[in-house]
């Protein structure tokens, strides 16, 4: 990898990983914010809320965006509407403020996020080296989140909550300031030959993505067969089966049905979303059982994940080894079971259980699995992908990845909803994610078995 590869590498991976970062930025200080502006619960869950549903609604017509004018030129420009954004969010002085530029963040980073998976396509031209970048690229993803989590308990407990959008304008104006000299310019072919906007089905795939994830969201203070849950849960799935079924009567569909056919793609995708299910259930499970139960403050809260985000730096670093070694296929199925190993310790949560003996065992096994995870499945997700539609293939990656915490915490707090005790119910959420991952990692030694997927990203 040429020195200009590897700058252009780390400034693409690191605007990533701020993308994540800056979902997890405002999830600590948020009842400090809410006490500022005098929020009822309802401001909360939508200042919570405002930068992920667009973001995650909007990456497939973000993908497109890049396929149909450039991947360069789409990441500029998502960057401008994020980094404006973060400023203005930083000097809010009202919670519609605050709450509008969240969405525009959402939508800049819903632009970004493709586009710099089509950047990097055309960065690595041949298969073997982007194959080994999309190894490395799969847990940055995974780092900025921790990462957000780490740093905004660490800084809201000394400064103000505004000193939290330092990192995205910081990380904005760097990306900015050289991608001119680090990113390769977009192709010149003919606009003719470039795949057509479909509106419709954009329209259509964000409604029903947004209106699910609202409907999930809504889980956390209402039952699945309340009102504010049912209903948009209901009309997302008939919005998604009119999606499907225009997209498949379209020339030029936003999401083709066959994009999803190929089983190296789809064990990547489940991989890369239960390895975001497996991040939340740490973060969020653990978060509430070492306040909540234990009384733990939340800034020591805060540096108990400190080991938990040095193991996930450490294999992410050497997870591109194992996947040329051993294939991204086997990667992704060692990391399943390595994480499921590490959800069952967490399993047999007590209320007295120790951090040293009880829990870290079972946080550091998760984290090396969870990276071993994301590394695997990133390569997997983009098998096959010709370079006109790498937006495209950036856009489902990423939605997979960000519906996977969302659907994930969904169902793992009903699960631990149904036990009495809050510590067994815990318990039970961990198992449940366990039995998951198991799951998934029999799916794929299956097709692995098959040959589908084995040669995969080798040597």
């Amino acid at each position: 990898m040429r020195k200009q590869q590897r700058l252009a590498f780390a400034m693409l991976a690191t605007v990533q990983s701020t993308l994540i970062f800056t979902i997890a930025l405002i999830m600590v200080p948020l009842p400090k914010i809410a006490t500022e502006f005098n929020l009822a619960p309802t401001d909360v869950l939508l200042l919570q809320v405002a930068y992920g549903l667009p973001f995650s609604g909007l990456l497939l017509f973000g993908g497109r965006l890049a396929d149909r004018y450039g991947g360069r030129r789409m990441f500029v420009l998502g960057l401008v509407l994020f980094g404006a954004a973060s400023v203005i969010a930083a000097a809010a002085t009202s919670y519609e403020m605050l709450a509008a530029m969240r969405f525009v963040e959402g939508v800049g980073g819903a632009m970004i996020a493709p586009a710099a998976m089509s950047v990097l396509h055309r960065l690595f031209p041949e298969p073997k080296d982007f194959g080994r970048a999309m190894a490395t690229w799969g847990g940055v993803s995974v780092l900025g989140a921790i990462l957000g989590f780490i740093v905004s308990g660490v800084i809201t407990t000394w400064v103000s909550w505004r000193w939290m959008f330092a990192a995205p304008i910081l990380v904005a104006l760097i990306a900015l300031t050289t991608t001119s000299m680090l990113l390769p310019r977009d192709s010149t072919e003919n606009s003719a030959a470039r795949p057509r906007l479909d509106p419709l089905g954009a329209l259509l795939a964000t409604a029903g993505i947004v209106l699910g994830s609202y409907g999930l969201i809504m889980t956390g203070d209402h039952s699945w067969t309340s009102t504010p849950v049912l209903a948009p849960l209901s009309v997302s799935a008939i919005v998604l089966i009119v999606f499907f079924v225009v997209e498949g009567k379209m020339r030029d569909p936003l999401l083709p049905p066959s994009f999803l056919v190929d089983s190296c793609r789809l064990t990547g995708l489940l991989g890369m979303m239960l390895a975001a299910v497996g991040s939340i259930a740490i973060e969020y499970i653990l978060s509430l059982y070492l306040q909540q139960v234990r009384g733990w403050s939340p800034l020591v809260t805060t540096l108990a994940f400190l080991p938990f985000a040095v193991v996930l730096i450490i294999t992410n670093y050497l997870s591109p080894a194992v996947v040329a070694r051993f294939g991204a296929a086997q990667t992704t199925i060692g990391g399943l079971i390595v994480a499921a190993l590490g959800l069952g310790l967490l399993a047999g949560l007590g209320s007295d259980s120790s951090y040293l003996i009880g829990l870290m065992p079972g946080t550091v096994l998760v984290a090396v699995g969870m990276s071993l995870m994301f590394s695997g499945s990133a390569v997997l997700s983009m098998t096959n992908v010709p370079l006109r539609q790498a937006g495209l293939a950036g856009g489902v990656m990423n939605t997979a990845m960000e519906l996977g915490p969302t659907v994930g915490l969904a169902v793992l707090m009903s699960v631990a909803a149904t036990q009495g005790d809050v510590v067994r119910g815990y318990g039970w959420a961990f198992g449940a994610a366990c039995l998951f991952y198991i799951v998934l990692a029999l799916v794929a030694a299956r097709s692995s078995r098959q040959g589908a997927c084995a040669a995969i990203a080798h040597g």
